[in-house]
């Protein structure tokens, strides 16, 4: 069968046609296309940034269109994912009101602490289980009370809910995404009318939820005429937050696995069969998102390669236009150690001179500047490493789980550099792929609902993804020396970060 996935991320998208078969998993890319924020200036003077959600709607169904002419086979069916926590709201009519923030957006800055004077933070965490950021719908809805906006609107579609919504006229929320939001009660399954009054919401604005899996409808006969796509052609609801489809697609051979989904952010954690809800796993700011069959993502989100992209954004815009993989060639040769830091400190979350912030933070931390492009990739990436070994740790600890291998999937798993330090950092090896991890476990879930009885449980998901993609295993150096001087990194890193 063939089935086409839209896959977007923060920083891009594409459309995929993945061919599912007996012993066949394998994906084209139909379409690529750029995700840029697009940056106004509102009635007040004040710089806002958002997403043009409409302009990745049309590129979309270009990339549809696309994917319908490979093979010359009819596509049975498409499944949306997207990155989580932004959201557009519909009118009475069904109209969008306005263009959705971009969680980067600087207006939920200061609303945190707001919201826990009303709700505390207790209490919050155990209904929903998430980690507590600026950027979670709760905090950006409750930013936006008394607005016009908000009080107009009759439905908040999360991303990929609003693109399916175009496509199919069906208004539901999938829970993979749903439960991201810090309004979903993580046990229930169901959202929570307790934190929508503290957002101060109506609950009307909260569409009903959908398990991933199931069909959500057939795409417009207007839209699928004019694009080319098979009449009646079905959408499936698949896990649409991102990171639920990637670790659908987690290629693991034992329950004793920990991944990194590593991408513009990397989620790192644990698959779970319930929650871990405890005091300490909220003090450590860790978070139950939900996954396909009922399982839970006890992750955390490090701030991931979007250090290393800006660098070279901000190169770019200086006229020093890198090649990343000569890039990563020269950080390979550099001095090791020589500075790290802290990736999730709150000062590298906005857009901006990235390189000019890393170095601020190297300097007051009294450790040498990162005088070369290579030095600092050098720099971001043994700080991510560091980031992602301190958070697989504390997650063993909190869930009680031992784990022997670390999978790292997305985009991040064909950076080499990246993958042997992680090894290193961790001290297990790290199988690395597939790339296409997000694309995969959504074509995955949309064949099982198509009836294919050999892709019954996610154990044969992911023995189909292990058999039929390139994956690449790094062994840990686990000599005393290496060890030790990671263990020194780790102490410095203690020291820069603003938490400590």
């Amino acid at each position: 069968m063939h089935c086409a996935a839209v896959d977007l991320g923060a920083s891009s998208g594409r459309v995929l046609l993945g061919r599912i078969g007996a012993g066949e998993l394998s994906v084209t890319e139909a379409a690529r296309f750029p995700n840029e924020p697009v940056r106004t200036v509102d009635g007040s003077g004040v710089s806002r940034l958002h997403w043009d959600v409409l302009g990745l709607y049309q590129r979309m169904l270009g990339g549809l269109s696309a994917a319908a002419q490979l093979d010359g086979a009819p596509l049975s069916s498409v499944g949306i994912d997207s990155w989580a926590v932004d959201y557009g709201l519909l009118d009475a009519e069904g109209a969008l009101l306005g263009t959705p923030f971009h969680y980067r957006d600087a207006r939920t800055a200061d609303v945190l602490p707001e919201l826990l004077d009303d709700v505390p933070a207790e209490r919050i965490y155990e209904i929903t289980g998430i980690q507590f950021m600026p950027i979670n719908t709760l905090v950006q809805l409750r930013s936006r009370i008394g607005r016009a906006q908000l009080d107009h609107a009759e439905t908040l579609l999360l991303i990929p809910d609003l693109l399916g919504y175009w496509l199919t006229g069906e208004r539901v929320a999938e829970v993979t995404n749903a439960s991201t939001t810090q309004l979903f009660d993580v046990r229930a399954r169901r959202w929570s009318p307790e934190l929508a009054d503290a957002a101060r919401i109506p609950p009307r604005l909260l569409p009903p939820v959908r398990e991933p899996g199931l069909p959500l409808g057939a795409v417009h006969d207007e839209v699928a005429a004019h694009h080319g796509l098979p009449p009646g052609l079905p959408v499936v609801t698949v896990g649409s937050h991102d990171t639920a489809s990637a670790v659908v697609a987690v290629p693991a051979t034992t329950e004793r696995f920990g991944y990194v989904s590593c991408g513009t952010w990397s989620l790192v954690g644990l698959e779970l069969d319930r929650p871990v809800l405890s005091d300490g796993s909220r003090q450590a700011n860790f978070t139950n998102e939900l996954g396909v069959d009922g399982t839970v993502r006890y992750l955390r989100n490090v701030m991931g390669l979007w250090l290393l992209q800006e660098s070279m954004r901000a190169w770019r815009l200086a006229g020093q236009d890198h090649d990343i993989e000569l890039l990563l060639a020269e950080a390979g040769r550099a001095q090791p150690f020589r500075s790290v830091l802290d990736p999730d400190d709150p000062v590298f979350l906005a857009p901006g001179d990235m390189p000019a912030r890393i170095t601020d933070v190297c300097r007051r931390s009294g450790q040498p500047v990162p005088d070369t492009p290579a030095a600092l990739t050098r720099c971001v990436l043994e700080s991510l490493a560091l980031a992602y070994a301190r958070t697989l740790r504390t997650a063993c600890e909190l869930a009680d789980r031992e784990v022997d291998v670390l999978h790292l999937v997305g985009g991040g798993c064909r950076n080499e550099l990246l993958c042997q330090l992680t090894a290193d950092a961790c001290g297990i090896p790290v199988v690395a792929g597939p790339v296409e991890a997000t694309a995969l476990g959504n074509l995955l879930v949309q064949a099982r609902a198509a009836g294919r009885d050999e892709l019954a449980g996610l154990p044969e998901m992911r023995a189909l993804v292990s058999r039929t993609q390139p994956l690449r295993r790094y062994e840990p150096d686990r000599s005393a020396a290496t060890r030790a001087a990671w263990a020194d990194a780790e102490r410095r890193v203690r020291g820069t970060s603003p938490a400590s």
